[in-house]
């Protein structure tokens, strides 16, 4: 990191400290257009060494706790790089290197896990009916379909799918590693829209990373540093997936395209259902 990186990394971390509440929001504002401020920060993320890791977690995530939607915004933009470093880390087995990575996704996640009184949260999702046009089919593509007293009573329903509620975790284990990770994806994902391209690069090549290393494709890819097989869960893959189908389309047409072989490729080796299925519809 050069000097006058690490200076602005350093100014930023002073700035926020002496901040009123009242300048919060125009802060908050402010921040997204800090170009220079991002890639710095990003260096001391791929750097688990470095100095300034430690006051750059804790400052990520009192803008996650802060409230302001805009500072949680630019914490999550940086949940990929967090959640590679983290892995890698893990991988070589330098446990110590990544603490403070480790506390902020902990942080982050027993914090989306609650509401604002602190009960746990159950999240829903409603699977929209084929009786009804979507973006993605025509009710009449579905075919006819006799009017039966059970048909009648089940038209218009939608399906609704839970999730949760989630435990609270106070520290990463092997156990229960993905589990976290793939709901801190999902925190991101909800967000897809507010993510800068930096963002989405970012996510593109964490993912092909994650998938390749350890294995042949790795050499393809020229991927240097981490040499060991990173596990990956199957729900884990899937966010990847929802990430990365949101980078094709929205400006990142080569990396996500590099994203979704290398997906496809841990997939097939692992024999995953899930991720399969979403690659092939």
């Amino acid at each position: 990191m050069f000097t006058s990186e690490k200076g602005v990394v350093e100014e930023w971390l002073s700035e926020f400290k002496t901040l009123p509440e009242t300048s919060l929001p125009n802060y908050a504002t402010n921040l997204k257009d800090k170009s220079s401020l991002v890639s710095s920060l990003y260096k001391v993320i791929q750097e688990p060494q470095s100095e300034l890791l430690e006051p750059v977690c804790h400052q990520l995530f009192e803008f996650y706790r802060s409230g302001e939607e805009q500072l949680l915004r630019f914490t999550l933009q940086f949940l990929p790089e967090l959640i590679w470093c983290y892995l890698a880390v893990s991988a070589s087995r330098n446990v110590h290197s990544s603490g403070c990575i480790e506390a902020l996704l902990l942080g982050v996640y027993n914090l989306e896990i609650v509401d604002k009184q602190g009960h746990c949260k159950v999240l829903s999702f409603t699977i929209p009916s084929l009786s009804k046009p979507s973006v993605y089919h025509e009710p009449s593509s579905i075919g006819s379909m006799a009017l039966t007293e059970s048909a009648l009573s089940q038209h218009g329903l939608s399906k609704v799918v839970y999730s949760g509620p989630h435990p609270q975790r106070e520290m990463l284990t092997a156990q229960n590693r993905f589990e976290v990770l793939t709901f801190l994806l999902l925190c991101y994902n909800a967000a897809l829209t507010y993510m800068p391209s930096v963002s989405l690069q970012s996510l593109c090549q964490i993912c092909s990373r994650i998938c390749v290393c350890g294995y042949p494709r790795q050499h393809l890819r020229k991927y240097k540093g981490v040499s060991s097989r990173i596990p990956v869960s199957s729900g884990f893959m899937v966010q990847m997936l929802t990430g990365i189908y949101f980078a094709l389309y929205n400006g990142e047409w080569d990396l996500a395209q590099k994203a979704l072989d290398d997906i496809t490729y841990r997939a097939q080796l692992e024999l995953y259902p899930e991720p399969l299925l979403e690659i092939q519809n």
